[in-house]
Order: C-alpha cells, then sequence, then structure tokens
C-alpha cells in the first residue's frame, strides 16, 4: 500500500511557545525538530508494522518545510522537503500516486480555537477560517483534500482539542493526543511515551482504513475573516471572491479544489 503522511509541528509533544516552531531561534527549535522527527518515524514504524511493503511518502509541512531529519526515518520511507507551490499546499504529492491512507502528525487546533497556544489556521493574519458552518482547521482542509482524492484518513497526532474534532468528522479515524492546551501553556505527555504512542496509533490505524473515508459535501462556502480591514480589502480581489464586511471575505464553490486554489492565493503568507 502506498501511504502519505503530513508532518506539521505545533501539535508536536510539549511545544508551547512560537519560538520552538522556528528556525530563525535555533536553541528554542532544534529539541522540538528533533520531537517531530520522532514522531513521524514513530508514525512511519507504526505503519511499517502493520504493512512491511508499505510505501510511504513524508511531506514536511512546517513552515519553511525544511524540519525533519530525514536520516532518522526508516530507509523505506522518501520525504518531501520544502514548497511546491501548488494548491496541495501541506498535501503536495498526493496527487502522485495510488495512496490508501493518510496520515497526519504534528497537527494543532485552529485559529480562534483554545485548544492550542499557537492555534491557528494556515496563517497568522486570519482571526478565523469557517467552512460551511464548522470553524475550520489545517486537519479539516488537508482531510478534505485527501478525501477529494478518494484516500482515508486514518490517524492524526496533536493536541486534544483538534483530535476531538478529528473524531466527530471521521469517526473511524485513531488519534493520539500528545498535548492539552490550557491558556498560554500545554500539559503534555513524555515525549518518549508520545513516540511509543504515535507508533502504536498509526500500527493500529493502518488496519481501519475502510472506515476512515472523507465524504465531502456538495458545496462549500468558506469565510475568511481577517485581523486587518486592509488585507481583507486586498484578498477580495480574488476572482468570485466577495468582501461580505471590512473583514470578512467570502467565496464558494461546488469544487473542493476551487476552494483550494482560493485558499493558496488568500491564505498563503
Amino acid at each position: 500500500m502506498n501511504v502519505f503522511i503530513s508532518a506539521d509541528i505545533e501539535g508536536t509533544c510539549g511545544i508551547a511557545d512560537w519560538a520552538e516552531t522556528e528556525r530563525a531561534t535555533p536553541r528554542d527549535y532544534e529539541p522540538f525538530r528533533r520531537q517531530m522527527t520522532r514522531e513521524v518515524a514513530a508514525a512511519c514504524e507504526g505503519i511499517l508494522a502493520a504493512d512491511k511493503g508499505a510505501e510511504i511518502l513524508v511531506k514536511d509541512a512546517h513552515d519553511s518545510a525544511r524540519n525533519l531529519d530525514p536520516a532518522v526515518l526508516p530507509q523505506k520511507v522518501r520525504v518531501m522537503r520544502g514548497w511546491t507551490g501548488d494548491p496541495l499546499s501541506m498535501m503536495a504529492g498526493i496527487d502522485s500516486g495510488d495512496y490508501g491512507a493518510v496520515l497526519f502528525t504534528g497537527y494543532h487546533a485552529g485559529a480562534s480555537s483554545p485548544g492550542n497556544p499557537l492555534s491557528h489556521t494556515m496563517n497568522l493574519q486570519n482571526e478565523y477560517v469557517i467552512l460551511n458552518g464548522t470553524r475550520m482547521n489545517e486537519f479539516m482542509m488537508n482531510a478534505y483534500t485527501a478525501g477529494y482524492y478518494g484516500v482515508p484518513v486514518v490517524f492524526l497526532s496533536g493536541d486534544r482539542a483538534l483530535c476531538e474534532f478529528a473524531s466527530g468528522m471521521i469517526p473511524g479515524i485513531t488519534t493520539v493526543a500528545v498535548n492539552e492546551g490550557r491558556g498560554g501553556a500545554v500539559v503534555s505527555m513524555h515525549p518518549d511515551l508520545a513516540v511509543n504512542a504515535v507508533k502504536d496509533g498509526a500500527k493500529r490505524a493502518m488496519k481501519n482504513a475502510k472506515n476512515c473515508m472523507v465524504i465531502l459535501p456538495d458545496f462549500f462556502e468558506m469565510t475568511v475573516r481577517f485581523k486587518d480591514h486592509k488585507v481583507a480589502y486586498s484578498k477580495s480581489f480574488y476572482p468570485g471572491a466577495v468582501l461580505e464586511s471590512d473583514k470578512n471575505v467570502l467565496y464558494s464553490s461546488d469544487d473542493w479544489f476551487e476552494m483550494l486554489r482560493f485558499c493558496h492565493f488568500v491564505l498563503s503568507d
């Protein structure tokens, strides 16, 4: 089976501050870059324990997309580093093969959610993004992309709030909550226990793919609430978008890829 992993960092075990996610602050960043890599490696090991013949592609999907240390991953794993520049973004490469499962590691709660002190959706310019009446997070966005290509979403690790959201969206998904947000803080398990839990969860998840299909709605309506009215005004010139209020930009389509195209131009930094 071909398996796709999208790896973020703000939901990695123990992360509580932006400095721990940024290459520009290496003393803070390096320990959590290593932990991000360890959790991805654990997910890969769990997949291979369930299916020795699995072919795994990992998309490094945080910031520069140059966070993971590929040498720590199993030798069979391929890694996509850097950004392709296409609308698939954190899911770049999902269209390149016949994938049987998608896993997410290190994911986090969406903008304006109290579930993670670093909660955001795609960038820090928006207060929140609403998709079909639901506050959209990056997991929801990328799970729909998996569904668009007919690939089940079987596993998620990250903060507890996002894991609860994911279980409500995809009842068959296996989740591992390594953190719990409390205001500006996180309570986390020991990093070694997180690695073990991710490996075990990924192994179990691979056996449940048939129950993890993502059903896409027939129609999509997205509202992006920007923090700055000037940014909203500028982004409202995307073809088909509407400046709904001083800070709200509205866009709708019955094609998920068109929604991704809108996000690519409106939610990218």
